[in-house]
Formats: C-alpha cells, structure tokens, sequence
C-alpha cells in the first residue's frame, strides 16, 4: 500500500466517522430535551410526574424525548402510543422507586422505542400482576435497543402478545426471567447479553400450542440458575414452550443449570450453530409434544446430555441431528436419574430422526443412544464418528421398538461394546458389531470397530 493511498483511506474512514456523529447529532436535534420539560438528572427526590408529563409532551409533538446523562428516580411510568426515549447509553438511568409498582408499562401500542437507556430495578418489590420491570403488553411494534436491564425482582423484560425487536441490549440480575415472552407475533431477539439471572435466560412461551415465529440470534447468555428447583423447568438459557416455527441460531449459551437451549412442545424449532457450554443437565433438548426439529453444526461441551430428541410416548417425533460436536459428557447429573436412561449419553434419539454426521467424544455411557424401551421408530444412525464411551451405540431390544439403521459409522475407543441391545437398561445382546445376532427391526452394516486399548 502506497502512502497515498493510506491517507487516502483514513481520510475516508475519518470522513465516515464524522458523518455517523453528524447522522446522530441530527438525529438528536430532532429530540425534545427532557431538561426542558423539568425532568433534571441526579435529583434524589422522585421525577416519575415530570417524566410523564415530558413522554407525554413528546408524543404529543411526534417527537423522541431526549434523557441526557444522570439518574432519573421514578416509578409506574406509561408509555403512550408513539414513544421514543433515547438517552445516553450506559450513562442515561431510570432508577425504580419501588412501592410494588413496576418501572415502566405500555398496553395496546402501536410504537413504542426505547434506545440508550439503563432501566435499574434496584431489586424493589415489583407488582404481582406485573410480570417484569418493563412489562408490555399487545404492543404491534417495540423496538429496545442498546438498552441495559438490571436488578429485577421479577423478570427483566416481560412481553405479551408484541411484536418488534430487542437488540444489543444487556439484561442481568433478574429474579425470575432475564427476557419472557407470551404469545409473541413475530419477535427478534438479537445481539443481546444476558447474565446472571434466577430461573431462566431468554423464555418464549404459549398458553398454547401455535405458530410463533421468534427469531434468537446471536445472543450471549451466561450463569442461568435454577433457584425454584425443579428437574428442567428452571435453569434453562433459552426455553421454547409450546411456541412452534422458532428459530435458534448462533448463540453462545454457557454456565446454565439444566439446559442451554431447551425446547418443549416446540414443533418446528430449528436450533443452529450454537456455541452451548457447561450445560449442568441436557446441553440441547426438544422433547414432549413436537413434531419437526432440525438440531444441526452446533457445539455441546460440557453436559450430562449432549442432545436429546424425547418422548415419543407424549408425540414428539420428526427430527435431523447432523454435524453436531459433542464431547466432555458427565455421569453425574443434578438430581438422580436412575429411573431412566441416566446421565452420560451424547446423543439420545426415539422416533423418525436421522442422526448423521455428528463426532461424540467422552460419553461415559453411551455415544449415541436410539429409544427406550418400545418408544423407537424409524431411526437411522450413520456416518458419524463415536470415540471414548462406555457404548458406543446403544439401541433398545424391547418387543415393539421400531425399525432402526445403523450404518457406516466410525466406533473408537469403546471399554464396554460398539453396539448393543438393551432392555431399558438390562443389556440383552452381545456386541452387534462383533457378529452377534440382531434383532429383527435392526439393519447393522458398514461400521469401523475399535475397542479402547488395554
């Protein structure tokens, strides 16, 4: 590169970067200052009348409402229809006074933007009959972005039946949820950080079972307890309830207490090129009531589960596994599972999947496990790659179990089999892959064979 044509650049870059600050500066000249209007920052007495009456001043001209730098006490604020807050990022704070309120609410809005602004529940006492710190409901266009939600006694962010998108926002603290989302039309979640809360990362739920359509991408979620308990209600990065056409990709969800991504009665979910890491429970889950799900090119490290497809017994069945990396499976899980399957399986499938191109590494039990019991069906296992388990391919053996495949697979470094049969969880045949005899409804054929050493 000549020296000419650095300058050339930079000047460009330079110019590129003015022009964004002037593109912001006119976006702001366009605002009403709230100072104008009697809200004033760092006061300690409470502004919630003043900061209504100035989004109220603000829609009533069309115009956003600018919050400059400082903290605003206030509590129950409404936002009306046509609402735009924009503050300073990270330095604008709307700090909750308490009194069993709730921070801010809108119900039936056409369109309501936050941008830049830092809601701070200071963990006051919320409404029992407001679900989050910003609660909104029926709303046909939210739009929060670069916003930061923190220190909720409830959920951070609670939506019902909205439309609109949560973006670059950073959501920590929650006592319950970070994001909850009921009966959504149509969200995007994308680009945001969520931390450190109670019960669950980001929830997408349904009082029933229908067409959702959110969109999860991108976000970072980390350190998802589990403080009410439970076996998998609780503790989950991203949870998908009974929401159908749902899709989850290229998050990277670590630290959780039960799952990273879990989806319950979510038919058609598509869960791709996740990142899920030290999974307390289940890495991956879609279970109960579903039918279609594609569980493709993610990475599960860490987990008592790598991925589970379950419970043909309630319905779910129709999935593809393929090209996912699972590998550091434990045999301890954080309750006890010795009335099942148990802990320490990489991949575990029931009904109508294929499961194909996947590499699972240290499962102390089973590398990749087809049904329980009579609960198997149409199941092809192939061209993945298997090494250091106990078995390798575990597939159930009952009177009843359905129609399996298992075909050109690499086994490694198996201590117990390559592939066995199983009676729940009596083993009833010698190695498959040694030549023993197999059960009618199994094909075998094609699979490279090597046990551990020594």
């Amino acid at each position: 590169m000549t020296r000419r044509s650095f300058l050339l650049g930079a000047a460009l870059c330079l110019s590129g970067t003015a022009a964004a600050a002037q593109t912001r500066i006119a976006d702001l000249r366009g605002t009403i200052d709230a100072a104008d209007l009697g809200v004033m920052p760092d006061r300690t007495d409470d502004q919630s009348a003043q900061m209504q009456r100035a989004i109220n001043r603000a829609v009533e001209k069309g115009r956003a409402l600018f919050l400059p730098a400082g903290t605003y006490p206030v509590a129950n604020l409404r936002l009306p229809s046509g609402t735009l807050i924009v503050g300073v990022p990270g330095r604008t704070r709307l700090v909750y006074q308490g009194g069993g309120g709730l921070l801010a609410t809108a119900e039936g809005a056409a369109r309501i933007g936050l941008d830049g602004v830092v809601f701070d529940g200071a963990n006051k006492l919320i409404n029992e009959h407001a679900f989050g710190l910003l609660h909104f409901l029926d709303v046909d266009h939210l739009s929060l972005v670069n916003c930061e939600i923190t220190g909720s006694s409830r959920s951070g962010l609670a939506l019902d039946r909205c439309a609109g998108q949560v973006e670059r926002c950073l959501v920590s603290g929650a006592a319950e949820a970070g994001i909850r989302s009921v009966e959504g039309r149509g969200l995007v979640f994308a680009e945001n950080v969520i931390t450190d809360c109670a019960n669950a990362g980001l929830m997408v739920m349904r009082w029933t079972k229908a067409e959702d359509g959110t969109l999860i991408r991108g976000n970072r979620i980390e350190r998802i307890a589990a403080r009410a308990g439970g076996t998998g209600q609780n503790g989950n990065g991203i949870n998908i309830f009974r929401a159908a056409g749902v899709m989850i990709t290229g998050n990277r969800v670590t630290d959780c207490a039960f799952s990273a991504i879990r989806a319950n009665t979510a038919s058609n979910v598509q869960i791709i090129a996740n990142s899920c890491l030290r999974s307390g429970e289940t890495g991956i889950y879609s279970e109960f009531e579903f039918e279609g799900a594609v569980i493709a090119d993610n990475i599960v490290d860490g987990a008592t589960i790598g991925i589970s497809v379950a419970n043909f017994m309630s319905g779910g069945r129709m999935a593809v596994v393929s090209g996912n990396l699972v590998r550091n499976l434990s045999a301890t899980g954080p309750y006890d599972g010795s009335g099942g399957a148990g802990f320490g399986i990489g991949i575990y499938v029931e009904a109508d999947t294929t499961v194909s191109g996947n590499v699972v590494e240290g499962a102390p039990k089973y590398g990749i496990m087809a049904g329980w019991g009579p609960y198997l069906r149409d199941v092809v296992i192939a061209d993945n790659v298997v090494r250091d388990s106990g078995v390798a391919v575990s597939v159930s053996a009952v009177e009843g179990a359905g129609t399996t495949l298992i075909r050109g697979n690499i086994l490694s470094g198996y201590r117990e089999a390559a592939i066995r049969g199983y009676r729940w969880q009596e083993a009833v045949t010698d190695d498959l892959a040694g030549g023993a005899a197999a059960p009618a409804h199994l094909t075998i054929s094609g699979n490279v064979v090597r046990p551990a050493s020594g």
